[in-house]
């Protein structure tokens, strides 16, 4: 062996040596008050991510967090559906106005003046109005009642004198002298609750006070509205169509109430239109009515006969992307979603039917699609 080369070798061992105890020896740390900062870590590769063309990494782990629901999708024949503007309006037979019938001031009924919102029962009193008239008409009525006073009291002693003399009087007048005396009682009496009765305010059907304009010792006039009184769990819907057409070829019809379908029944259309529009009218009857008001705007998903083919998801799963086109999002591996441009149609508020870009069995984001949308 070369005398030369063995100095240079066991030089190499030593360096060696040296290195692995440097990497094996533990980390030091500074001390309190001397940190100078860590490096920042490293970013991991398995994160949430999209990818170059467009489609989305999304681990099982972060899946599960977001709350991601895929659904596989099957094509099937869905009715044709168009959506018409409406407003909720009150059912004729389970609501009605409380109207002043007369001019007078407002009084507070038995159990006081009712409140918005308050539930109350056929029959009810809400409220006493009291007539209310002229200086002069009033001191006329007075007269007149003091007349009509004098005059059944001399009634009342003519009757009395002619039942003395029954027997010689004949019974004729007797009779028209009791006649007439139940007259002028009956003019007085009419007379007297002219000057003093007041005229009950009653509630026309069971429901709740929907709108209330009522306030103690209010003067009203005659035909003012005072209260009205609606049942929530029955109420109209008046949709206006602006194609007569449309009006013939409904089926049925629903109203989306927050995530719930609400089914509509088809009472009719109107035979003259409004504002260039034709009315038509719907009845719904479910407790989930209660939250909507009267004058409401709102939405109605009307089906017709026609049938297309297409692929029902829910509306939720239909999103814009940043050029403003409709999208879904496939699953197309267990962790990778592809974005889809699709095309659709509405089908009863709370779902679509989508009639391009998805094929059925393909799996198809239905909640959470949002979260994939965003990410970046």
């Amino acid at each position: 062996m070369n005398k030369e080369f063995f100095p240079l070798k066991q030089g190499v061992c030593i360096t060696l040596a040296a290195l692995g105890l440097a990497l094996s020896a533990p980390a030091s740390f500074a001390g309190d008050g001397h940190d100078h900062g860590d490096a920042p870590a490293a970013v991991s590769g398995n994160g949430p991510k999209r990818q170059p063309d467009g489609r989305v990494f999304l681990p099982k782990p972060a899946q599960h967090q977001l709350g991601i629901r895929t659904l596989t999708v099957t094509e099937s024949e869905q009715p044709k559906v168009f959506e018409l503007s409406g407003k909720v309006t009150m059912d004729p037979n389970a609501g009605g106005k409380v109207q002043a019938a007369l001019a007078g001031r407002l009084a507070a009924g038995p159990q006081g003046l009712p409140v918005l919102g308050q539930r109350v029962r056929k029959g009810d009193i809400l409220a006493y109005v009291i007539p209310t008239s002229g200086a002069i008409e009033r001191s006329n009525q007075v007269a007149q009642q003091a007349e009509l006073q004098a005059a059944r009291s001399l009634a009342e002693k003519r009757l009395a004198r002619l039942k003395e003399l029954s027997d010689t009087v004949p019974r004729k007048d007797i009779e028209a002298a009791e006649s007439e005396l139940a007259s002028l009682s009956g003019r007085l009496q009419a007379v007297a609750a002219g000057l003093s009765n007041r005229d009950a305010l009653v509630a026309p059907v069971s429901g709740v006070i929907a709108s209330a304009n009522a306030v103690a010792g209010q003067v009203l006039e005659a035909r003012e509205q005072v209260y009205e009184v609606v049942d929530p769990s029955r109420l109209h819907i008046e949709a206006l169509a602006y194609d007569s057409a449309q009006a013939q070829s409904i089926s049925s019809a629903f109203v989306a109430i927050g995530s719930e379908r609400v089914p509509l029944k088809l009472l009719g259309a109107a035979k003259s239109m409004r504002d260039q529009a034709l009315p038509i009218a719907f009845a719904g009857q479910s407790d989930a009515l209660a939250s909507l008001a009267v004058g409401q705007p709102v939405k109605v998903f009307a089906q017709t006969t026609q049938r297309i083919r297409g692929i029902p998801v829910p509306l939720g799963s239909v999103l814009k992307n940043p050029a403003n086109q409709a999208i879904v999002w496939v699953k197309e591996a267990p962790e990778m979603f592809e974005p889809r441009v699709v095309t659709y149609e509405s089908l009863d508020g709370t779902s679509v039917t989508v009639t391009s870009g998805v094929k059925a069995g393909e799996r198809v984001a239905t909640q959470g699609a949002s979260f994939i949308n965003q990410v970046r």
